[in-house]
């Protein structure tokens, strides 16, 4: 093994001397030197709870390394909180970041030659951002997620952060008393993790198991769980196994099979529909072009049989009380939903490993016979008014289907101020523009102006449509990522107030009812909205940030790196 080690280009020769120099510095003595080097990497900040936890479960990982023949080497990434970054300029930066930690994590492992990878995250971006870095860099690795908080308890009920979110809007219309939205915001949020529910976080958690990239039954274990320090140590000795047997790899791993299985869970579960921007990026880093219009298609044929919030009733903790993914998978797969086929970190097929996974309990994940929907619980819609596609979550939907006339706005915060005022009316369609990955630039997530609807109860009374994102935590008739987006003159841009609007979740379509004459004449006299100069990361995101229905990436795709030899 340690003949193909990538390392050895740093440790090995006469002019590795000062190589050698610097790792002493660093208290590494021969023996340590002569075995493989691992980066174990964690988003670890004092940013947001969902992260606070990662140090440790780092420190437990590197003992496995340790044990299984390895030298454990330690590094940290960024992290964005999206629920400080929320609801104002700053979250033009929370989709920047996945890119950042990609980027951060190719940069360590290729500078330093590490041999293989242990990373962990905890806050939604930070997730598919060190699994593109893994499958970028395409060293054995093994991805972890930190876990997500308990919920809270409050009244008599589970609650989370999204209920301080939409209880703000409930106090905007005396619904609840500011005191009682106090004594919620002090109980929703009670021990590190990220968001309890089946929000981006939580999804993305379970992407990494269908992926193949995180051990099955991993992500629901709750960041404070007395199993975690044993659960990261065995990943230590995981990922030196994976590099004694040679594989599987991450881009082994990343298929449009396991892509495909993604989708289907992330659909059967009701999760964010963040994922269908993540699972393109992901894809890209292997090398395989898998598009918004292909989650969709896997949307369209997966029944939903998690009752997970914020469409459902329940929380990650408790999808980890009754089996976990793999109870999902399990049920997925006796469906056809799934290929069993692809394969594990163990090298064994899916199939082989959900042999002994339990049935379903028939409440938190339900038998496919009982599906909550007979499809999934997020829908790809297209139309002329989206023709690259646009998402909408279903699930907990009354009636997918919904006519209005739009009401435009050229930024989050016009928008937001109708909201806050309740200057909004049933029957419209709010229209958020220019908020898309290049226009932003950034694609902000608006949970904020989501949720001040939903607490307001107007939550399927109007539709909100954006080029912009939504957070996993959204519900109502809110639809985002439409593409192409206004900045580069999608139809978004040629939009203009009264026009009427239909949208139709179950068929899938959406559609702005207006001649195509009419449009062809707007397009004809419609120019870019003047903006702030750009400068520093929102510039150089702006110059080279793709569409979103491929995943708003920003370079050409998979590359492997040259292999070196010592010299």
């Amino acid at each position: 093994m340690t003949d193909s080690l990538r390392s050895r280009i740093t440790t090995e020769g006469l002019d590795r001397t000062p190589h050698r120099a610097f790792m002493r510095g660093m208290g590494l003595d021969e023996a340590a030197m002569a075995k493989p080097f691992i980066g174990v990497v964690t988003t670890d900040a004092e940013v947001t709870p969902c992260t606070m936890g990662l140090r440790a479960q780092a420190g437990h990982a590197k003992e496995g390394v340790a044990a299984g023949g390895g030298t454990p080497r330690e590094f940290t990434t960024i992290a964005v909180s999206d629920g400080i970054a929320m609801n104002h300029q700053g979250m033009k930066f929370s989709l920047i970041s996945r890119e950042l930690i990609a980027d951060s994590i190719e940069a360590v492992m290729r500078a330093h030659c590490y041999d293989g990878l242990v990373g962990f995250a905890g806050c939604d971006k930070t997730l598919p951002g060190v699994m593109m870095g893994m499958v970028r860099v395409n060293a054995p690795g093994v991805f972890l997620y930190g876990g997500s908080a308990l919920p809270g308890r409050w009244r008599e009920r589970d609650v989370s952060v999204l209920d301080s979110y939409e209880g703000v809007g409930a106090v905007m219309t005396g619904a609840m008393a500011e005191s009682d939205l106090r004594s919620l915001e002090a109980a929703c949020l009670p021990t590190v993790g990220a968001c309890a529910g089946q929000f981006t976080a939580n999804t993305m958690a379970m992407v990494s198991e269908a992926l193949g990239l995180a051990p099955l039954g991993s992500s629901m274990l709750p960041a404070v769980h007395a199993m975690r320090p044993a659960l990261a140590r065995s990943a230590g000795e995981r990922v030196m196994a994976i590099l004694r047997r040679g594989g599987p790899l991450p881009r082994d791993l990343v298929t449009r099979a396991s892509l495909a299985n993604a989708a289907a869970l992330v659909a059967a579960t009701g999760g964010s529909t963040n994922a269908a921007l993540h699972l393109p990026a992901i894809a890209h880093e292997a090398g395989v072009r898998f598009t918004l219009a292909d989650v969709g298609e896997v949307f369209r044929r997966t029944p939903l049989i998690g009752d997970l919030r914020p469409a459902g009733r329940f929380h990650a903790v408790d999808v980890h009380a009754v089996g976990g993914v793999p109870v999902l998978l399990k049920e997925l797969l006796r469906g056809g939903h799934v290929d069993g086929g692809t394969p594990t970190l163990t090298g064994r097929g899916l199939a082989d490993e959900l042999a002994a996974t339990p049935p379903p309990d028939g409440k938190v994940v339900r038998r496919l016979e009982e599906a909550l929907l007979p499809t999934g619980g997020v829908s790809v819609l297209t139309g002329n008014l989206c023709p690259e596609g646009a998402l909408l979550k279903v699930a907990g939907l009354r009636n997918p289907v919904f006519a209005g006339r739009a009401r435009v706005f050229d930024s989050e915060e016009a928008c937001m101020a109708v909201v806050a005022a309740r200057r909004h009316a049933a029957g419209d369609v709010l229209i958020i523009r220019y908020e898309g990955p290049r226009g932003g630039p950034g694609m902000r997530e608006m949970l904020g102006v989501t949720a001040l609807i939903y607490g307001q109860g107007m939550g399927e009374q109007v539709a909100l449509l954006t080029d912009g994102r939504f957070s996993g935590a959204t519900r109502g008739l809110c639809i985002g990522y439409a593409g192409p987006e206004a900045a580069v003159g999608g139809p978004l841009a040629l939009v203009e107030d009264g026009d009427p609007i239909r949208i139709d979740g179950a068929a899938g379509t959406i559609e702005v009812e207006v001649p195509d004459e009419e449009l062809a004449r707007r397009r004809a006299r419609w120019r870019p909205p003047e903006r702030a100069r750009l400068s520093g990361l929102l510039q150089k995101y702006a110059a080279s940030v793709g569409p979103a229905h491929l995943g708003a990436v920003t370079h050409d795709g998979a590359v492997d790196w040259p292999k070196e030899t010592p010299p």
